[in-house]
């Protein structure tokens, strides 16, 4: 049985027996190759061939003229794709999405039935909600994709302005959104917010010299009630994770960075402003929008717009229900790739690969290439979470969490000490302490929490009106026996749950538009994390599997807009190694 190219892509063969001789080989078509790689600002005038990243552009040189070099498999000659991306997450579609402004010789490769990973916008009954990542933060870099995907005018954006609620002693309390609110907020005594003052400027134990956790970091630097009233409920929601045992280096290395500089996080937050004040940006890309404040955004249709967007731009290149069985290194260079597809078993051949998929499954399918690299990936933790989205009338809402007859704000954080199941979330736009705006955004943990979301209140055409939506998380890794409950189990306790602070006691049962569990949903950047994916990566590349990176949300970080953010970094490292082709 002869073998046959794919529709739409003349670099796919197909087999259901062995392939034939090399009578049949397919001739090699002209690209266009980059041969050399720097950056420089955008506005240079220099934009051909260009990839645009939070202000930057990498400015190639190319080979024109240049063809691709047959490869053989199986007897059998075809062109070589650049590059192929395993899984169609938001990643690897946002990888793939940069690679191709260059290298349109790529493959995009998901083995589920639709692309955009765990971003799930369902829209029924007049609602629409998410049931994974429920926004973003608007940085440039996710920005940039949303504009260079032709989604500006879909950007919705949340009110910077509204409140977050963290529950304590059976209240809802505000979190201090601006320093002016910092005397007067009730979430912390008086003795609280002086330790975390005095702390932050360096009036604290030195640091430890091993990696510390989140939660030893906050207690030495801030204080217990730091810890146990806004950063234990903010881990619960970012990580869903357990702070005792996750690494502030791993999961908020920004901050953390900040005292290993400076000397203390006030120290290393002036010196960040001296070091931008002596080399500032480049101009920003005036086609982006210019968010008001700390914000999360999202899009009119919900987040599904942005995998829906890339995926039309990318076009046959994106594989769905393609499973990959085995990758092999060819003698030649490059590597052999095996999928089983609804054609059949087809094998192709790349000069890189990008493996996008959770850490589980990148272990299995690199384990015959390289033990150490398998044995370190297989290491990292998802905890299970769940998603429940539910529906009351306006009149069920607490009068007094009612502001002008309506319910507002992002969203409210239930620590575990305050014996509430559900984690709670909303996003956290400044944390205490600073000496002015500038100063305090070094604490932002600008990054999206998990758990009880006022959907209807954060963005537009949620709900019907006189209807409030309400999106809620719960689980994590201090709660995993929520895999084992029934959906109505898990309804039946965010119920109880927010009746305690936010649902009248007596209202009516919340009419529910979807229950989704996610047995392993969030990588855990524990401690030691940095460590193990270094041991991950040092593996590979030891075994001589040049070309092959590991991307996606355990490398680059959980939330969404980082896992843009990551994209553009590893596709300028794909790019810089696919290149070098251009001289052979």
């Amino acid at each position: 049985m002869t073998t046959t190219a794919v529709a739409n892509h003349p670099s796919i063969f197909t087999h259901r027996s062995p392939l034939p001789s090399p009578s049949s080989s397919s001739s090699s078509p002209s690209f266009l190759f980059l041969n050399r790689t720097n950056f420089i600002p955008y506005f240079s005038t220099s934009k051909r061939n260009s990839v645009n990243c939070n202000g930057w552009r990498t400015r190639c040189s190319v080979a024109k003229d240049y063809t691709v070099p047959p490869s053989e498999v199986d007897g059998n000659q075809f062109p070589e794709l650049d590059c192929v991306v395993v899984g169609a997450g938001i990643s690897g579609l946002c990888i793939a999405k940069v690679i191709s402004a260059n290298y349109p010789n790529l493959m995009v490769t998901e083995a589920r039935d639709r692309a955009g990973g765990n971003i799930t916008t369902v829209e029924r009954d007049g609602y629409l909600w998410e049931e994974g990542p429920n926004s973003f933060q608007p940085s440039d870099p996710m920005l940039t994709m949303a504009v260079d995907c032709g989604l500006k005018d879909d950007l919705v954006l949340g009110d910077p302005d509204a409140p977050r609620f963290v529950l304590w002693k059976d209240k809802l309390r505000p979190v201090p959104g601006k320093l002016t609110d910092l005397p007067f907020f009730d979430l912390m005594s008086i003795p609280g917010k002086l330790r975390a003052g005095f702390g932050a400027i360096g009036l604290r134990p030195s640091p430890p010299g091993y990696e510390e956790s989140v939660e030893q970091f906050v207690r030495r630097n801030l204080g217990a009630e730091v810890f146990e009233r806004l950063i234990e409920p903010f881990c619960s929601g970012v990580y869903a994770g357990d702070p005792s045992k996750l690494s502030m280096k791993a999961a908020f290395g920004k901050v953390w960075k900040l005292e290993q500089t400076g000397g203390s996080i006030i120290g290393g937050t002036f010196k960040a402003i001296k070091e931008r004040s002596s080399n500032p940006k480049p101009p920003r890309d005036p086609r982006l929008p210019t968010p008001k404040g700390q914000t999360v955004g999202s899009f009119r249709k919900g987040l599904r717009m942005l995998p829906d967007a890339i995926c039309e731009r990318l076009g046959s290149k994106v594989k769905l229900s393609w499973k990959l069985s085995s990758i092999t290194k060819s003698e030649k260079g490059g590597y052999l790739l095996t999928y089983e597809t609804p054609e059949g078993v087809v094998s192709l051949r790349s000069r890189s690969i990008v493996m996008t998929v959770p850490s589980y499954v990148a272990s299995n399918i690199l384990r015959p290439l390289s033990v150490a690299a398998a044995d370190a990936l297989s290491s990292f933790y998802y905890p299970p979470v769940a998603a429940v989205t539910i529906s009351y009338p306006q009149e069920a809402i607490r009068d007094e969490r009612l502001v002008d007859g309506e319910l507002k704000g992002f969203g409210q954080l239930h620590p575990r000490s305050q014996g509430v199941e559900t984690l709670g979330s909303f996003l956290l736009s400044a944390l205490i302490f600073g000496i002015k705006q500038s100063i305090s955004r070094w604490m932002t943990f600008i990054m999206k929490l998990q758990g009880t979301i006022y959907s209807s209140s954060l963005f537009p055409n949620r709900a019907p009106n006189g209807r409030v939506l309400l999106l809620n998380y719960i689980g994590g890794a201090t709660n995993t026996e929520i895999v084992s409950k029934t959906e109505s189990q898990l309804v039946e306790a965010v119920d109880r749950d927010l009746r305690k602070m936010l649902i009248k006691p007596k209202a009516q049962d919340p009419f529910v538009t979807g229950v989704r569990v996610w047995p392993q949903a969030i990588p855990q950047f524990l401690v030691g994390h940095l460590d193990t994916l270094g041991t991950a990566k040092a593996a590979l590349s030891d075994n001589g599997l040049d070309g092959l990176f590991l991307g996606g949300n355990y490398v680059s970080g959980v939330a969404l807009g980082r896992c843009v953010e990551g994209a553009y970094e590893i596709a300028s490292e794909v790019t810089g190694f696919v290149s070098q082709y251009a001289y052979k």
